[in-house]
């Protein structure tokens, strides 16, 4: 069956994405003024299974669960685990340190640690240019964690870098994982959510922290849980079935660390350094060296 195309709604779905995911730092930023990483996390996630489960219903596919075996939906307590747990706990504890500027640009490492991290898990090889991809990639997150000064190697808040970075990890494990997974991805996305806001929950309970949400808070972590986790998704998923190519709408992606950096600076009022600009850029041409190499493989050139 030939695969119906329009590019032209690709591109709208595609950019509408891109424009929403532009704002989700900021949300972060502005939402740990009025709530802590655990109830807004907690509260993101019960959002956006929400969100699924709507999407999901109107689809006629909620019934889809009710035919899940347990083997199909076992896997899901594993990854929501990962996404949005473990992962959306650290990103947002690195958000609470950094400046969000500093943290958006550092998390898109993210594709190079998951080609890192497939060398052990998938059995991958590295090659010549995904050297010179995670050269340029972690040179980026130095320079944006030290504001340029690489001999002296001083940074704000290691901590805080260092958790950055660690959420890439989990990320690239939740998509390597997920590979494994033959669930529709809006049906496992709502499983994962579902697992992901138990685990919260629970983990919050455990450590006796507190959960009750103020009006601004609970405003914050419903617009994280539809637009970073919930709708957009839906949409760039859509969009990339319409698209001739997948990389016709994927390029798209570059636009919203820019987008990003806009908004920040303007609704978090945070002055953009130019060492945030510098890292960004090697770190964008690190993934896009990425992509290059793995273009070559693909053709066994």
């Amino acid at each position: 069956m030939q695969k119906r195309t329009d590019q032209k709604k690709a591109y709208l779905l595609g950019l509408a994405a891109v424009c929403l995911w532009s704002t989700v730092a900021t949300a972060f930023k502005l939402s740990l003024r009025h709530l802590g990483p655990e109830p807004l996390v907690l509260y993101a996630s019960l959002t956006s299974a929400t969100v699924l489960g709507v999407i999901l219903a109107v689809q006629g596919r909620f019934g889809d669960l009710a035919a899940l075996t347990w083997r199909q939906a076992r896997f899901s307590l594993l990854l929501g685990a990962l996404n949005p747990f473990l992962y959306y706990l650290i990103l947002i504890r690195a958000y609470d340190l950094l400046r969000a500027q500093e943290a958006q640009a550092i998390n898109y490492t993210w594709a190079i640690t998951m080609s890192l991290l497939s060398i052990p898990l998938l059995g991958q090889r590295i090659r010549g240019l995904q050297f010179l991809a995670i050269g340029l990639s972690y040179l980026g997150a130095l320079v944006i964690s030290t504001h340029g000064d690489l001999l002296g190697f001083r940074m704000e808040s290691p901590l805080g870098f260092a958790l950055a970075m660690g959420s890439t990890v989990i990320w690239a494990l939740f998509w390597i994982f997920g590979v494994r997974d033959s669930l529709d991805p809006v049906l496992r996305l709502f499983l994962n959510f579902c697992c992901g806001a138990a685990y919260t929950l629970v983990w919050a309970l455990l450590a006796g922290i507190p959960l009750e949400p103020n009006i601004p808070g609970f405003l914050g972590a419903a617009y994280i849980g539809a637009f970073e986790m919930g709708v957009t998704f839906v949409l760039w998923i859509s969009a990339l079935r319409l698209s001739r190519t997948t990389a016709q709408v994927s390029n798209l992606i570059y636009l919203a660390p820019f987008l990003s950096l806009f908004i920040i600076h303007f609704l978090v009022g945070e002055a953009i350094l130019v060492s945030t600009l510098a890292g960004l850029g090697f770190i964008l041409a690190g993934t896009v060296v990425q992509k290059f190499a793995d273009r070559q493989a693909a053709s066994g050139s």
